[in-house]
């Protein structure tokens, strides 16, 4: 992992490091009291002794009961550093979780539209589950193990530093060894917290448009496409598991004959006088303690590698720059009058492809204004730039004679209401959907606003009315903007913006929403998208977009006495 992302990874550890300092010296208590134990049981050995009568029975039970009250207090040290890591790294895990996902909105639009949302979800989820599995359960494991190895060693080194030289060649080998395995495996981890994203992005898609799948009969097609991306998640993981469980044996392959070759030379010292059976019983054994942890701390690198890469995907999150600042001395926004002028306005989400080219329109304070144009001419692009998702390349949007960046982003954004053509409403009350923009409002304001978007008559007839939870059955696309609208109409927003608002209802709702439009537009300057041309005919100026450029401007009866791009529209749509 890269400085930097282990610096940020520190941030959010730093308000547990007293805890983690406590847990670390109970962890230590526990392991000295781990590592008095064979010590005690050599000595036991030595009571016994190796002729009859020489045996020191109150010395051997003296000694045994100190090394089982050495293993009952080591195991309970254990337990509530164990108990206790858990409830930490839950807490790092929901700050973790929390920051990434506040981080997430704060970034611009642009970043979505880039990156699928399974992918983001995983990393959410699933990469920093992985973190709290390497917090609460691996760094316990690798911390025994080291504190183990190190006072183990310690320990040979006390009872015959002669046998110890046994390890000073195979713990480098074994070093070594893991040192180059770990360099092969970290990129295949990488690689496979990488490809669960693509898989979960691309089911979370699937999942949203299984009606489509069906209708289109193209089931067996998008079977092989997720087959393809499962093979590929599967044979990511195949690899780096694969790679990572050759360490474990590798290393417990160098630690056996380590175990071996103290087994023999011990033997030799023994029967030469220079270490007694007691010291051997307890150098073997400390010997067990100091192999062991290596071939477990061998076996969590791989796990620590994992954990690694999905910190590194988390933190990659974090580190992606949020939207631009407002800039010094940003104007606070209260109110709006509404007064909208796009001057010269080129923008391209490819800027070598302009979108818009340059476009320029007013549309003045308290007026409903309509575009319409050809599908990809640019119309929703406008909404994207007055809501200062993008910038434009060049020209100016202003906004009462204010360009927008001058603006708080937030203020001006909370004076904008907007409806999309994909309505988007979360699994709550149909009261609360509806009063998502307007937190707090009463009941009365609920329904008064759902009445005037022509949708009171169907939530009334619902079993729970208002407080009925929301659901994909039983309510339609039409229905759902309806209710979209109906949260519009409750927003004490200066300017509203509707974007295919009425594309998904029949001709008659279209008609009483356009009588909604009119009530809606009382104080307000109202920003019409369409294609279908009834909804506004009504409106004060109607843009026709061709190309990214204002082909047309003027009223419903002067574009259609000019008998251009609009009365084109306007006869395909009901003069065919």
């Amino acid at each position: 992992m890269k400085p930097h992302k282990l610096l940020r990874l520190g941030r959010f550890l730093r308000p547990y490091g007293l805890r983690f300092l406590l847990l670390l010296a109970l962890l230590m208590a526990g392991n000295l009291l781990s590592l008095a134990a064979p010590l005690l049981s050599g000595k036991a050995v030595d009571s016994v002794g190796i002729r009859a009568g020489e045996a020191d029975f109150p010395g051997v039970f003296r000694n045994c009961a100190g090394m089982l009250g050495c293993y009952a207090l080591s195991s309970l040290f254990h337990y509530i550093v164990s108990s206790r890591l858990i409830r930490t790294a839950q807490a790092v895990s929901h700050d973790l979780r929390k920051a990434a996902f506040n981080h997430m909105s704060e970034l611009p639009v642009d970043y979505f539209d880039t990156h699928p949302a399974g992918d983001l979800i995983s990393r959410i989820c699933y990469d920093v589950d992985t973190v709290n599995a390497t917090l609460s359960t691996d760094l316990l494991q690798l911390g025994t193990s080291v504190f183990t190895v190190a006072g183990s060693f310690l320990m040979m080194l006390l009872l015959s530093p002669r046998l110890t030289l046994v390890f000073l060649v195979t713990v480098p080998l074994s070093a070594v060894l893991t040192r180059v395995q770990m360099k092969r495996v970290h990129p295949l981890f990488r690689l496979r917290s990488k490809e669960l994203g693509a898989l979960n992005g691309f089911a979370e898609e699937r999942m949203a448009c299984r009606r489509s799948i069906r209708t289109y009969g193209v089931e067996e097609a998008d079977l092989r496409l997720f087959g393809q991306r499962n093979d590929a998640a599967s044979k990511a993981y195949y690899d780096a598991d694969r790679a990572s469980a050759a360490l474990g044996p590798s290393v417990n392959f160098i630690n056996n004959l380590s175990l071996a070759a103290v087994s023999v030379f011990g033997a030799l010292l023994y029967l030469g006088g220079g270490l007694s059976l007691g010291s051997l019983s307890s150098f073997v054994l400390y010997s067990r303690k100091f192999s062991g942890p290596i071939r477990e701390a061998a076996n969590l690198l791989a796990e620590l590698q994992a954990s690694a890469a999905a910190a590194e995907r988390v933190l990659d999150l974090l580190d992606e720059e949020p939207e631009a600042a407002d800039p010094a001395g940003a104007l606070p926004v209260e109110r709006l009058r509404g007064d909208i002028r796009f001057d010269h306005v080129t923008f391209g989400y490819d800027p070598a492809r302009p979108v818009l080219r340059d476009f320029t329109a007013h549309i003045p304070a308290g007026s409903l204004a309509a575009v319409v144009g050809p599908t990809g001419a640019g119309k929703t692009t406008l909404v994207s730039l007055l809501l200062r998702f993008y910038r434009p390349q060049s020209g100016t949007i202003a906004v009462d004679g204010v360009p927008l960046d001058a603006y708080s982003r937030d203020g001006l954004r909370r004076r904008l209401a907007l409806v999309l053509q994909d309505t988007w409403l979360f699994g709550g009350t149909i009261a609360e959907n509806i009063a998502y923009g307007a937190p707090g409002a009463s009941r009365e304001r609920i329904v008064e606003a759902a009445k005037a978007a022509r949708i009171h008559r169907f939530i009334s007839a619902l079993p729970q009315g208002y407080d009925t939870v929301l659901t994909d059955e039983g309510i339609s696309k039409g229905q759902k903007q309806l209710l979209a609208i109906a949260r519009c109409l409750l927003t004490d927003a200066d300017v509203v913006i509707l974007d295919e608002a009425t594309s998904n209802v029949d001709t008659e709702t279209e008609g009483e929403i356009s009588l909604a439009m009119e009530r809606l537009r009382q104080g307000r300057t109202c920003f019409v998208i369409a294609h279908r041309l009834a909804t506004i005919r009504g409106a004060d100026r109607i843009l026709v977009l061709d190309q990214g450029r204002a082909a047309e401007a003027g009223t419903h009866r002067e574009l259609l006495a000019a008998g251009g791009a609009y009365a084109q529209l306007y006869a395909a749509q009901f003069q065919s």
